[in-house]
């Protein structure tokens, strides 16, 4: 166990098309003090798209912007916006292994050219000193699966300024596989995130990957700064309502790995006026509904509830109509489901 100076930190990752502004609201209604990712934006998207790929809303806070890109120019132009618009920091994607992410020659693929990554946060400290300068990786790529090779891009980074590091802990196949067989097929290797830990303790390092559980977190803490959550926090959303609880007690598992129904339910009474005022600026219920699916996941009337936003959602006109309708559909699930508990006894 390394002993930490450094104040725990949860963290939902950033998942391209998944996490948006709007689930980002969401998954704040559960978690006060969670630190949330935006989904990768590119530094062309940033600096030559029509739409404003920087908003948010001040309630998403702290929030980083995780951007991809490897020109340092670019990415120092992104970095100076991002604080100007009060982002709590920027993270560099060294992470994704999919094509189009290695043709853009950022992602995954730049593990190879530390010296490049170390460029690019020496120009986006420059563009922007206060503001916190992030890498996400992995722990190699291909057949560059060494420790040895790990710590030289650790040591690039760490010397050209940045102190904050996310550990997927797995290799990427940038050659025979697909980005979500690069989530699954790659063994998972925890250790290896706990010995960097240990040969950086002055780096702040969060660890990413197959993490599913409360009590795997609290192990997590134990070993490293942070956790990270992916998939498991976007598909189970409710499993947010104990993070805050882990920060301030890592050593002690909460009761329930979940919010409760009435947190839930509250939850989607406070999603019907965001999602109105979205629906009059001329969005779609369903921009925000379809990050909700997996609200009840695990508990009766889960499947009624996705069943209904999935029909439904696409079409809605009402924010009203479509959660409330939802959310009484769970309720008399549940109902049938305590009257059969009856029943059997």
């Amino acid at each position: 166990m390394v002993q930490k100076l450094i104040a725990p930190t949860l963290a939902v990752a950033p998942m391209l098309d998944w996490t948006d502004r709007h689930c980002r609201y969401f998954h704040r209604l559960f978690t006060s003090e969670t630190v949330l990712f935006t989904e990768m934006v590119t530094t062309g998207a940033i600096i030559y798209g029509k739409y404003d790929f920087l908003a948010f809303n001040p309630a998403e806070q702290p929030v980083v912007l995780q951007l991809g890109g490897s020109d340092p120019g670019a990415m120092a132009e992104c970095a100076a916006r991002a604080y100007e618009r009060g982002y709590a920091g920027v993270d560099i994607n060294v992470g994704c292994p999919s094509d189009r992410v290695k043709n853009g020659s950022f992602g995954a693929c730049l593990m190879a050219d530390p010296e490049v990554v170390a460029a690019c946060i020496k120009a986006m400290r420059q563009a922007a000193p206060e503001l916190r300068i992030s890498v996400k990786t992995r722990l190699g790529i291909d057949e560059l699966d060494s420790d040895e090779f790990l710590y030289r891009f650790i040591d690039s980074i760490s010397e050209a300024g940045s102190e904050h590091l996310t550990l997927h802990a797995r290799k990427a196949w940038l050659q025979g596989l697909s980005p979500k067989q690069n989530r699954e097929i790659p063994p998972l290797q925890y250790e290896r995130v706990y010995q960097a830990k240990q040969r950086y303790p002055q780096l702040h390092m969060m660890i990413n990957g197959g993490i599913t559980s409360a009590s795997a977190i609290a192990t997590h803490l134990e070993h490293v700064d942070g956790v990270m959550i992916g998939r498991e926090a976007y598909q189970n959303p409710a499993f947010l309502g104990c993070f805050d609880e882990l920060l301030t007690a890592p050593q002690h598992n909460p009761a329930n790995e979940a919010a409760d129904f009435t947190f839930q339910a509250a939850a989607v009474e406070q999603m019907i006026p965001y999602m109105q005022a979205h629906l009059e600026q001329g969005g779609r219920c369903w921009h925000v509904a379809r990050h909700m699916l997996g609200l009840f996941q695990g508990q009766p009337g889960a499947k009624r509830w996705r069943q209904w936003l999935s029909q439904q959602g696409p079409a809605a006109e009402s924010a009203e109509q479509l959660l409330r309708e939802g959310l009484a559909l769970v309720l008399t699930a549940r109902e049938d489901f305590d009257q059969k508990i009856v029943e059997n006894t």
